[in-house]
């Protein structure tokens, strides 16, 4: 089916908490664009690219990239995915964002013309139901528990803590948020680079006590060294996110066994076909896995959870389920219930736009 026309719009969605911040920025709202692709049967296929500041992208940089790169896509046959992506990849170097929404969108468009969801594409589904890992942004050690608190009232078993590399503070985080969710919770931490190894090691050290069950990213993203050397000195699980970018460098992480884990995102890798390939790299090295944070609307959300259900060897709760911290979205048809995500049947992603956002695009299109 030939692909007839392309369309990018932007997203800016509010968060409901206007001070959510972590080491690296504050983000009051979530932006990123949505990649519309049309076949010839009138059949659209959606995708969602993100704007990531920390990972190189910003808002009008991967506008600048998804203009170039759609404008190839006309004519080419849509089910022709692998072809398209790398000749996406022979035009432009890296622009990992402006792919991912091109390629799931592609893989959308294939998915709703077959009648399946997206997972089917990889295998099938072989989890179905997914228990949801939430962040907590940095606040006062206090106000932290007090959000971990709420979120537990609402079903949520797992937490990601945000830190910034203040240790003594950061242990205080930790502390206050295990007293207030109990024993029974499942807590991570998130320090996005903001360690000197020294600091790592004993911030983790210190914070073990409190059943710390993954640290991510406690290091400058190029410091392997110092990364690895943090990966040996504690008794927690250490996990590369930023330093994760490309396939090239997850398999340099498994090969030199530099992390216990690796959080795979189908932002940073380029879409849904490299992340499930850097899937099978983690599996094939016997290193840890799972889907990170996938902040954005529920669109993202709906691709990662495709992904995920086709993965049967992911080791941790992965966080899919950041949508539910926007005051407003666009899409709908995901399934939450008290902390958990339910994969469904429908084609595609799964997900549509709202009446709303539907009314709005044909006005648009008009």
């Amino acid at each position: 089916m030939k692909i007839v026309d392309v369309r990018v719009e932007e997203s800016i969605l509010p968060k409901k908490d206007k001070d959510w911040k972590f080491a690296l920025a504050a983000n009051p709202k979530t932006e990123g664009w949505i990649v519309g692709i049309r076949g010839e049967d009138g059949t659209i296929g959606y995708g969602y690219a993100s704007t990531m500041n920390h990972y190189g992208a910003p808002h009008a940089a991967v506008k600048g990239a998804l203009d170039q790169l759609c404008k190839r896509l006309i004519g080419c046959d849509s089910r022709q995915i692998a072809s398209i992506m790398d000749d996406l990849d022979h035009a432009m170097h890296g622009n990992n964002q402006a792919k991912s929404g091109i390629d799931c969108a592609l893989h959308d468009l294939m998915a709703r013309s077959l009648g399946v969801p997206i997972c089917d594409l990889f295998g099938g589904p072989a989890v179905r139901e997914f228990a949801t890992l939430r962040i907590l942004p940095i606040k006062s050690p206090a106000d932290m528990a007090k959000n971990a608190r709420m979120l537990a009232d609402k079903g949520v078993r797992h937490f990601k803590i945000k830190v910034h590399g203040d240790v003594e503070e950061d242990v205080e985080r930790v502390a206050a948020i295990r007293a207030e969710v109990g024993p029974d919770a499942h807590l991570t931490i998130d320090a996005n680079q903001s360690y000197a190894p020294k600091d790592a090691i004993r911030a983790l050290t210190m914070m073990a006590p409190y059943r710390i069950d993954l640290a991510e990213q406690p290091v400058n993203a190029e410091d392997l060294l110092g990364l690895k050397a943090v990966t040996q000195a504690v008794p927690i699980t250490v996990e590369a996110d930023e330093a994760a970018y490309s396939l090239d460098r997850v398999m340099t992480l498994v090969r030199e066994r530099i992390v216990d884990a690796i959080s795979l995102k189908i932002t940073k890798l380029g879409g849904l076909r490299k992340s499930y390939a850097a899937a099978q790299i983690c599996e094939a090295g016997g290193v840890k896995y799972r889907l990170g944070a996938h902040v954005g609307p529920m669109l993202l959300a709906a691709h990662a959870l495709q992904l995920a259900a086709a993965l049967p060897g992911i080791w941790y709760a992965s966080e899919l389920t950041e949508f539910d911290g926007l005051a407003e979205d666009r899409w709908e048809g995901l399934k939450l219930v008290d902390g958990v995500l339910h994969h469904s049947d429908a084609a595609g992603c799964g997900v549509t736009p709202t009446v709303k956002a539907a009314l709005e695009g044909h006005r648009k299109s008009a």
